[in-house]
């Protein structure tokens, strides 16, 4: 382009040119001079300029081409870099797979061999050194060949249908717990906020262990008692229900033995095996399982089997002022039924520690603890355990009872099951009634005293009896705790502690006690001559009353106070005679024939 520009620029200097008369000075021609000028320039420019566009494009295709090239060069060194990375993990994990393969081979050589080193180690502690060996060469060839034979026969499909067979047995349970949170603690008594299904008396559990007893069902939360000192429990700890009532094992294996109201052994003479559980709380038998009461159960005290019979399936209280041979009564009874085949159980309620221990020293001297069951629970015992003992024995006794056994049970004594039901119910905030015990106080003994009971023939003809002690206060025999108990149980014994102090023991107050089953619960013989003695020792207390201010009495007064000295004498009797002495001895009474045989049983001279 440059050089044509110059041509036409250098053309006004030819010389030649002047001879044509063509001026070269373009700018100084006219203007179409100028314009032939401007066609030639942009004809001969348009292929110029586009040969120069042309070539800085082929330029920058070149060098657009170089750099994918050193792209492509550089992606290639690396995809070259990952393969060889990759063909030496390859190579590292099939060389670490064989080893892993040959040391997994070599363990289970090494184990092999162990075991059979094993084996001919423990040969040799019993047999010879050569019988050994060659029993060692025979089972190591066995076992080879059954090694190569069960390889040889097991399979991916066995192996298969086994894992399926398994999966098919598998029996996946949902199991759902009713749980609840600690709110409260104190006192023996926990509150509870869940628990929505609970049953009333459900066992709890809580999470460390404790066991309680649900009995206040409330709208927001629920009130348990604990079955133990609760001391590790805390607000916020977790309690689940256990879906079972209260109950514990039965078997004849307690007999000798002294339990606490969760029938644990408390005499340290280890653990005691049984099979059978019964529920503490049992309903006891209906109208249709029961028949009357006609067999008597003899307590070895004269004045009782006389004047105030007791048969097997009755409910006999005993009732006195403390210190008055209440406890002495009920154990005399338990010593008498030795031989009678009579299964005997005896539950301490809130009694002191030491005189559970004398009771207890009493029956193994005489030889009572062969068929006698103690169930105690101290005064250091939880209100809980307390109220829950008269149960645990009662159920003892049932099995028993329903094994066509006769059981004698003692309850020693009720007045503190029933301040222990009366703690428990206030710390739960049931409502006082009167003297401060809860409503249902009267359910409380009634339950327990209705188990009592003489069974039907169909039933075997089992029978249960309960002789439950209640303490009086001054010899109140109106206040609640006694009222409620006479006027469920079969009769009373009541003891006088101004008899008691008077040397009479034991010091019963004829006036007031009554058996409700009477003569029923005597034999023949026994009713004959006993039939008057309650009302001759009535006479002669109001006679004696009356003597000690007269001064001078007749002859048939003398003889009467003679002959309810005799009588007296007679009853108080600490050994009493066996059951046909004690006849014996009642007709020689009623035929006036009584002075000489109490001089030689007694050491008193009688006159009369």
């Amino acid at each position: 382009m440059k050089n044509v520009t110059d041509s036409f620029v250098s053309l006004g200097h030819w010389p030649s040119a002047g001879s044509f008369g063509f001026n070269t000075d373009i700018l100084a021609t006219n203007l179409i001079n100028l314009s032939v000028v401007l066609g030639v320039l942009i004809f001969f420019g348009k292929g110029v300029c586009a040969s120069y566009n042309r070539k800085q494009r082929i330029l920058n295709t070149i060098r657009n081409s170089e750099e994918l090239r050193e792209g492509a060069i550089e992606q290639l060194e690396k995809a070259r870099a990952r393969l060889r990375k990759i063909e030496i993990e390859a190579d590292e994990f099939r060389v670490n797979g064989y080893s892993e393969i040959e040391r997994e081979k070599l363990n289970l050589i090494d184990s092999t061999y162990k075991t059979l080193e094993q084996l001919e180690n423990y040969k040799n502690e019993t047999i010879n050194f050569e019988q050994q060996k060659a029993s060692n060469q025979v089972r190591q060839r066995v076992f080879q060949q059954a090694l190569q034979g069960a390889l040889g026969t097991l399979n991916t499909d066995e192996i298969s249908n086994i894992i399926r067979e398994r999966i098919e047995q598998y029996n996946r349970e949902v199991k759902i717990v009713n749980t609840g949170t600690v709110l409260q603690v104190g006192d023996g008594i926990a509150r509870i906020h869940g628990l929505d299904e609970v049953m009333a008396g459900e066992l709890v559990e809580f999470q460390e262990g404790t066991i309680g007893i649900a009995l206040n069902l409330e709208s927001t939360n629920v009130g348990v008692v604990l079955m133990g000192d609760g001391l590790l429990i805390q607000e916020g700890s977790s309690v689940k229900a256990t879906g079972k009532i209260a109950q514990i094992p039965v078997s004849e294996a307690y007999l000798g033995r002294v339990i606490n109201a969760l029938a644990k052994p408390i005499d340290g003479r280890g653990e005691i095996s049984s099979s059978e559980y019964r529920l503490i709380e049992s309903p006891a038998p209906g109208i249709i399982s029961r028949r009357s009461v006609y067999e008597p159960l003899q307590t070895g005290l004269i004045a009782i089997d006389s004047m105030i019979p007791i048969g097997r399936g009755q409910r006999e209280l005993i009732i006195g002022d403390r210190q008055t041979g209440k406890t002495a009564v009920a154990t005399d009874t338990i010593l008498n039924q030795q031989g009678q085949n009579v299964i005997c159980v005896y539950v301490a309620i809130g009694q002191k520690a030491s005189s559970v221990a004398q009771v207890v020293t009493t029956f193994q001297e005489k030889g009572a603890m062969e068929y006698t069951i103690v169930v105690a629970e101290t005064a250091d015992s939880p209100a809980t355990l307390q109220y829950l003992a008269p149960y645990t024995g009662a159920a003892l006794a049932e099995y028993f009872m329903y094994r066509e056994r006769h059981t004698l049970i003692i309850y020693d004594d009720l007045s503190k099951q029933a301040q222990a039901y009366r703690q428990m119910s206030l710390l739960l905030r049931r409502p006082p009634g009167r003297e401060a015990y809860p409503g249902d106080v009267f359910y409380l003994h009634s339950r327990l005293l209705e188990r009592a009971a003489k069974l039907s023939s169909l039933l075997g003809e089992g029978s249960m009896t309960a002789l439950p002690i209640v303490e009086t206060q001054s010899g109140d025999v109106s206040a609640y705790i006694p009222t409620n108990v006479i006027s469920i149980t079969d009769g009373q014994i009541f003891l006088s502690a101004d008899l008691f102090n008077a040397g009479i023991r034991p010091a019963i107050n004829v006036g007031i006690s009554v058996s409700r089953v009477g003569s029923a619960a005597q034999i023949k013989a026994m009713k004959q001559v006993a039939g008057k003695l309650k009302l001759e020792l009535a006479q002669f207390a109001e006679l004696e009353a009356f003597a000690q201010f007269a001064s001078d009495l007749d002859k048939a007064t003398q003889n009467q106070l003679a002959r309810g000295q005799r009588l007296r004498e007679l009853l108080k009797h600490p050994n009493p005679p066996s059951r046909g002495r004690r006849t014996d001895t009642y007709y020689l009474y009623r035929n006036k024939r009584l002075s000489r045989f109490i001089r030689s049983w007694t050491g008193k001279e009688i006159s009369g």
